[in-house]
């Protein structure tokens, strides 16, 4: 497919509907891939997410993708890529590649140093994403130490 020529991204509250359904998207798929266990999602009843930054991706208006940014340090100098997503219907268009750019942009504009992220084993499509953008193998972080499913994954934005 070619790319989509008219994407944009907009930062939404972390309650905003179309977020909440992109999100629940993706834990069907995650639900089909892994243990119900092990999928690590967001609290979004914890006051802390509202430091969170998250946009939706849209394309003539309908939303399309998802992510979100987690600080990871009190100076936001560290964040982790948190419940990125694109829906399946509008994949290999470029989204996913240019939603990573976005966030990135707005990490750095925020202080952020380094970008963390956690995904699975069994979601190649992700890990090459990742691997395309230059991001490299780190040691498995905070509550992903120990889970024989998680990879973890780091860049250095300059």
């Amino acid at each position: 497919m070619n790319p989509v020529t008219e994407v944009t991204f907009v930062r939404v509250d972390p309650h905003h509907t179309d977020l909440g359904t992109l999100i629940g998207q993706l834990d069907e798929d995650l639900k089909s891939r892994y243990p119900h266990e092990m999928i690590y999602g967001v609290d979004f009843s914890d006051p802390q997410v509202k430091e969170m930054t998250f946009v939706v991706a849209y394309v003539n208006e309908l939303p399309v993708g998802c992510g979100g940014l987690r600080p990871l340090d009190t100076h936001s100098s560290l964040m982790e890529l948190k419940r990125f997503y694109v829906d399946p219907g509008s994949r290999k268009q470029g989204i996913a590649s240019r939603m990573l750019q976005d966030l990135e942009e707005r990490a750095m504009a925020a202080g952020c140093r380094e970008i963390r992220l956690e995904t699975g084993i069994k979601q190649p499509e992700s890990i090459a994403l990742y691997v395309k953008h230059g991001y490299q193998p780190i040691e498995l972080f905070g509550p992903y130490i120990g889970d024989p499913d998680s990879m973890c994954y780091g860049k250095s934005l300059s």
